[in-house]
């Protein structure tokens, strides 16, 4: 499965404390722990001795203990000690299932299989000019890839998020170019009139998107911010752009766990305010997504249908279906 390829963003890094926490990866059980150097591993929630969860367990001496007989592994996944056996040293043989973790974007990210793919990029997070903010996690009853498409729709905008990045007075969508990149897609000329696009918009204005598909469950979006929010230490007002990267952990086939990461010109509002901001939006979006019939996406163009207002969303679709994607389609 290509998807087990792949990096998967799967807990907020600053929700990693002393205490193993559980987890669910493209159907699979896995724990995460911290050792005393402060490094986080991910591991399968099983240990090898009586199948026992490792997430029920704790962290002692910079090993992870079994919660069941108290054997205890060092950060490489070996076993290290068997309290009914004080003297016996455990063979290789006795080893945890540990995976490959990295942190990135303020979040770990999991791959369940060696290989040569890279965590998602998003540029925006090397421009010093822009405030990153985390939102979520959301948890939401529907796979990845519907919860893409979504955020890559906006002829949605006039009516679920009516008032705040439409309204239905201006939902005639204009033509908009697509094409394929190495890495997924691009969507450009993407214009929406918007009454509300960030937290400190007083009036109503055109709106040009970007979109960037560069990881099956992942997409970014760009797009120019209102010049009348831009601080002085922007100089490059007509090229700047801020960036919104929607990021995705497929649970199951159907249920899925979302971060949004802002990188945005607002140094002044409150991380708070900023991310109930996003929350709104996002509450608007969960009830419709999670009412799509079925969860999983279709990938035969046929069983739903499509305008040319749809052509990203089709792209996706077809990306999907080429990059040999299983998890959360039909």
């Amino acid at each position: 499965m290509i998807e087990r390829t792949l990096w998967h963003p799967v807990l907020a890094s600053a929700d990693l404390a002393n205490t193993p926490v559980a987890i669910i990866l493209l159907g699979h059980e896995l724990v995460l722990w911290k050792d005393a150097q402060g490094a986080a591993h991910a591991w399968a929630d099983r240990c090898p001795h009586r199948g026992a969860k490792f997430s029920l367990g704790r962290v002692v001496n910079d090993r992870l203990e079994c919660g069941y007989h108290g054997w205890q592994f060092a950060a490489s996944g070996q076993c290290t000690l068997v309290p009914a056996l004080p003297t016996f040293t455990p063979p290789a043989s006795h080893c945890a299932t540990v995976y490959e973790l990295h942190g990135a974007y303020g979040l770990l990210w999991v791959r369940l299989e060696k290989s040569e793919s890279a965590i998602p990029a998003f540029a925006a997070e090397s421009d010093t000019r822009l405030r990153k903010v985390n939102c979520g996690p959301y948890l939401v009853q529907t796979s990845a890839p519907r919860l893409v498409e979504n955020f890559l729709d906006m002829s949605h905008f006039g009516f679920v998020h009516e008032g705040w990045l439409g309204d239905r007075e201006h939902v005639a969508m204009e033509n908009y170019e697509v094409q394929k990149t190495a890495t997924g897609l691009l969507a450009t000329n993407c214009q929406a009139w918007q009454p509300k696009s960030n937290l400190h918009s007083t009036t109503g204005s055109m709106v040009d998107y970007t979109y960037e598909v560069n990881a099956p469950y992942t997409c970014i979006l760009t797009k120019a911010p209102d010049p009348s929010t831009l601080g002085a230490h922007i100089t490059d007002k007509d090229n700047f752009r801020e960036s919104i990267a929607l990021f995705v952990c497929p649970i199951t086939p159907e249920l899925s766990r979302v971060w949004i990461r802002m990188a945005m010109t607002d140094f002044d509002s409150p991380d708070s305010a900023l991310q109930s901001f996003q929350n709104t939006i996002f509450g608007q979006d969960q009830p419709v997504l999670e009412s799509q019939s079925p969860k999983r996406l279709p990938l035969d163009l046929r069983a739903e249908l499509h305008t040319v207002a749809d052509k990203a969303s089709s792209a996706y679709r077809r990306y999907l279906q080429e990059s040999g994607i299983t998890f959360g389609v039909c």
